[in-house]
C-alpha cells in the first residue's frame, strides 16, 4: 500500500507566489515518488493548487470536505475520490485516519488550527504519525518562535517541541515525515 500525506494548506493563495510555487511542487513530487495526497477536498486557493499538480502528475488525491463547504471551496472534481462528512470534526478525524503522516503549508487559521490539532493528538498518543510544517518563505518561523517560548517558560517540554519537524523543499518533506514511519 503506498504511503499518504495528509497536508493542511490555505483555501487562498496567499500574497505571494511563492505558496503557489510550493504548493504545485509537492504536490508534483509526491506523485512522482508514489506517496498519496490526503487534502481538504477543495478546488481553490493551495488546497486546489497541491491537488491539480498531484492529479496532473498521476498521483493518487483524496480529498475529504464537509457537506456544507461543497460549494464554498468547490468540492474539486478531479481527483481519485472526493469524501463528503458531516462536518469539520468528521473531516479532521478522516484526514487523520487517512494519513500516514502530516504537514502543514501556508495558510489561515483553519490550516493552524489543523496543525496544532494534530500536534496536540500527538503528544495525547492518539496517534504516532510523524508531522511537521512546510516552512516556505519563512512563514512558519513566528509559531517556530512561539514553541521555544512555550518550552523556555515551561508550558511545553522539549520532547513535546522535538516531534515538530521544519521542512524547505519537497524531498525534504517526503524523506523526512514518510521515511520514519
Amino acid at each position: 500500500m503506498r504511503p499518504r500525506l495528509t497536508v493542511f494548506t490555505g483555501s487562498r493563495f496567499g500574497a505571494d507566489p511563492q505558496y503557489a510555487d510550493a504548493a504545485a511542487a509537492l504536490g508534483h513530487r509526491l506523485a512522482q515518488r508514489g506517496v498519496g495526497l490526503v487534502y481538504g477536498g477543495g478546488h481553490v486557493g493551495l488546497m486546489g493548487v497541491v491537488a491539480d499538480a498531484a492529479v496532473a502528475a498521476g498521483g493518487e488525491v483524496i480529498g475529504v470536505i464537509p457537506e456544507h463547504m461543497v460549494e464554498e471551496e468547490d468540492g474539486h472534481d478531479r481527483i481519485t475520490r472526493l469524501e463528503i462528512v458531516n462536518d469539520m470534526h468528521a473531516r479532521k478525524t478522516r484526514m487523520a485516519e487517512l494519513g500516514d503522516a502530516f504537514l502543514a503549508m501556508p495558510g489561515g487559521i483553519g490550516t493552524l488550527e489543523e496543525l496544532l490539532e494534530i500536534w496536540a493528538w500527538r503528544h495525547l498518543g492518539l496517534h504516532q504519525g510523524q508531522f511537521g510544517v512546510y516552512d516556505v518563505g519563512d512563514f512558519w518561523q513566528p509559531l517556530l518562535q512561539m514553541a521555544q517560548h512555550m518550552v523556555e517558560t515551561g508550558f511545553l517540554s522539549e520532547a513535546a517541541h522535538q516531534v515538530l519537524h521544519v521542512f524547505t523543499t519537497p524531498d525534504d518533506v517526503i524523506d523526512g515525515l514518510l521515511s520514519r514511519r
